[in-house]
């Protein structure tokens, strides 16, 4: 038996999860792993330094899995943009069938992308954003909860209120992401109307994520209280793992007359962030998670992990929920 949603029958993939784009970590290694396991893997198109970078990337996944994997293309504020439209380019000229965008005005990507034949996933944290994006064109929304590692918008709605929300508004189907990482999760989700899940802190910690063991090994033993939340202050909201450089930033916040970019620039580069992956020292920069570290306490393969999602929440929806279903005439009152 298997779990078959809007989602599965769109991408022609065997389980209804997504691995969400994720900085330094989205590269061939891990898209490949979570395609191989029967999910949607995605390859962080800014994690590549160029667009050329990234078409060898791309080339490089299609070595390791012949199942479909996608690639993100996030668009972020910022002072020096990175040429977009060329990363966009080398996606549509590599043949790559599913996009996963995020951030402020995709219009003329997504444009691009559908006139490619490209399915294109957007993903939002509130419905108004993801009414735009209906309207853009999109295939498909990816409804981000405040829960979510990253950037969770600025009205701090739970996916508990998003979900259903998106169902009543929405015409196109959604994903839901932010705080999934068991198949009790993956049930609920499918119960508040959405086709599957995106996970992306819970693939981190698993055998194939490139990062360090001890980082992997941190996010065992922590809880869904070692987030924090910086940026705050400057409308920029990200959800991060709770470490010293973190706590460090929020002080400067706090300060009298809150705090310039500038002030917190140095501690939030991205440079450092990476390093935290290749040399295990979780208070050496700033690096993402969500709150559902309280639900991860194992390092398994992609498989493992996808297989046991889906296996639990069909053991839900069948056994569980169904039972609770009974004539009236047999029921308690």
């Amino acid at each position: 038996m298997v779990l078959q949603t809007k989602l599965t029958k769109l991408l022609g993939i065997r389980h209804p999860i997504v691995q969400g784009g994720m900085m330094w970590v989205g590269t061939a290694e891990m898209a490949s792993a979570v395609s191989n396991a029967g999910g949607l893997g995605i390859i962080t198109g800014l994690t590549q330094p160029t667009p050329e970078h990234l078409r060898n990337e791309i080339r490089r996944c299609r070595t390791m899995t012949n199942k479909p994997f996608g690639v993100n293309l996030t668009l972020l504020p910022s002072m020096t943009p990175p040429p977009y439209s060329e990363y966009a380019d080398v996606i549509v000229q590599e043949g790559i069938k599913v996009v996963e965008t995020a951030g402020n005005n995709p219009h003329e990507h997504i444009k691009k992308f559908k006139a490619n034949g490209i399915i294109v996933i957007h993903k939002c944290t509130s419905i108004r954003h993801a009414l735009t994006a209906q309207r853009l064109g999109v295939d498909m929304l990816s409804i981000d909860g405040f829960e979510c590692a990253g950037h969770p918008g600025e009205d701090d709605v739970t996916g508990l209120i998003l979900l259903p929300l998106a169902a009543r508004k929405l015409e196109v189907p959604f994903i839901a992401s932010g705080g999934f990482g068991d198949g009790r999760g993956l049930a609920a989700a499918l119960a508040l109307g959405a086709e599957g899940i995106n996970m992306g802190t819970r693939f981190m910690c698993t055998e194939e994520a490139p990062i360090s063991r001890q980082i992997k090994e941190e996010m065992v033993a922590s809880s869904e209280r070692d987030t924090a939340l910086i940026f705050r202050t400057l409308h920029n909201t990200a959800r991060v793992f709770k470490n010293k450089v973190a706590q460090e930033v929020i002080a400067i916040e706090r300060q009298p007359g809150g705090a310039e970019f500038s002030q917190v620039a140095p501690l939030v580069s991205g440079a450092r962030g990476k390093q935290v992956y290749e040399n295990g020292d979780k208070d050496f920069g700033i690096w993402t998670a969500g709150q559902v570290l309280g639900l991860i306490n194992d390092i398994p393969t992609c498989q493992v992990l996808c297989d046991r999602l889906t296996s639990e929440a069909e053991e839900i929806i069948k056994k569980r929920l169904n039972s609770m279903i009974v004539p009236e005439e047999k029921a308690k009152l």
